[in-house]
């Protein structure tokens, strides 16, 4: 198993100390699937609370610039383009979140993070129309240089 980076010698959580390293163009893409039943598809523009694409695709775009208070040890990164696209499937929504920077650090987690607010949004906004969602995110993409 390799070493954990936000553990130090004694075992105590830390912030990864990324002074040293070079500032170099970094992207990462995550993606969300939401499941739900076909009739919640053909809804998904009407719901009670409204037009839940657009409203996650919003709240994922937030969420990417947020990230570093959501999740305690990430640095704050400077954000140079967030991209949260939804796409309705048979069974649910799709969602690919991208996020890019120039800096000593990755953005995965500030891809995850939007693709998970959005799923968590799409489920919001039908779980009043839809007990039986689930979702998933996953990393797909990370890059640098």
């Amino acid at each position: 198993m390799t070493e954990l980076s936000h553990v130090d010698e004694s075992g105590a959580v830390r912030m990864v100390d990324v002074g040293a390293k070079e500032s170099q163009p970094r992207r990462a893409v995550a993606r969300a699937q939401v499941r739900m039943a076909a009739e919640t598809v053909g809804r998904l523009g009407a719901l009670p609370k409204g037009d839940a694409l657009t409203t996650a695709q919003l709240a994922g775009i937030m969420a990417a610039k947020r990230t570093a208070e959501l999740i305690p040890l990430c640095h704050p990164l400077p954000l140079t383009h967030v991209a949260v696209d939804l796409r309705v499937v048979a069974d649910g929504v799709e969602i690919v979140a991208s996020a890019e920077t120039t800096a000593q650090t990755g953005v995965e987690m500030e891809a995850l993070t939007a693709a998970a607010v959005a799923a968590l949004t799409v489920y919001d906004m039908a779980k009043a129309v839809d007990k039986g969602m689930s979702f998933s995110v996953e990393l797909v993409e990370k890059a640098k240089g």
